[in-house]
């Protein structure tokens, strides 16, 4: 049996959950809208593979960490996040945030430009990752496609791009299925994004977009239309 407690939390958590959102809509294929309503949720560190990030805090602050350098967001100001930089979004003092952020498609870095072999042999590694996530690829065959050493080529991959390769990669398994999700079901998505079963997917994509794949779906609005 409730008490007038647990019945005053239970009707204060369902008016924030129905207040609290997010929301997202496509311009085109390069341009991706994210409305967050009233959120509490931080998000690890990230990258955002070729892609810029620019965000207005409408309401509410955040906490920006980019390269370990942490800076204070607010209601009315602007921030802009550069493709492939390592970071993440953390909550001021537990309390909700709004904001909208645009992600913006602009392209491959081109990280191992005017670098040594050994750099462009991680670029090409990463490009590999990126093209076909869902495939298995084991950190010792990363290391010898990249000729160095397993501990080296973690140690340098993080190095040049922020997360390791097995972070990486996962990251852009839950990208994959993002993008699988505006068609398909959940459980469809699965196999198809390299996940091993419906559970492992779901924790991986919660820990990366804060959502669950089946809120995710709900939450994608169709595309507006062309440029």
């Amino acid at each position: 049996m409730l008490t007038k407690v647990g019945i005053f939390c239970s009707l204060r958590f369902l008016i924030f959950a129905c207040m609290s959102e997010i929301s997202y809509s496509k311009k085109n294929d390069r341009i991706e809208c994210v409305r967050y309503k009233d959120w509490q949720k931080s998000y690890p560190p990230h990258t955002h593979t070729g892609h810029l990030t620019v965000g207005y805090i409408e309401d509410g602050s955040i906490c920006l960490v980019m390269n370990g350098v942490a800076e204070i967001y607010s209601a009315g100001d602007k921030f802009q996040i550069p493709p492939d930089v390592l970071h993440e979004i953390k909550t001021v003092d537990g309390k909700s945030y709004s904001m909208v952020v645009l992600c913006i498609q602009v392209g491959e870095s081109e990280c191992a430009e005017g670098y040594e072999d050994a750099v462009a042999r991680l670029n090409e590694l990463r490009k590999s990752i990126l093209e076909n996530p869902e495939n298995i690829y084991l950190i010792e065959q990363m290391a010898h496609d990249a000729c160095i050493s397993p501990f080296h080529m973690i140690r340098e991959f993080k190095k040049a791009f922020g997360l390791t390769p097995h972070q990486f990669q996962m990251q852009c398994k839950v990208r994959k299925a993002q993008k699988l999700l505006a068609e398909r079901s959940a459980s469809e998505v699965t196999f198809d994004a390299g996940f091993y079963d419906q559970s492992h997917m779901d924790r991986c994509f919660k820990k990366v977009v804060g959502l669950s794949p089946k809120e995710y779906k709900r939450a994608v609005k169709p595309t507006t239309g062309p440029d």
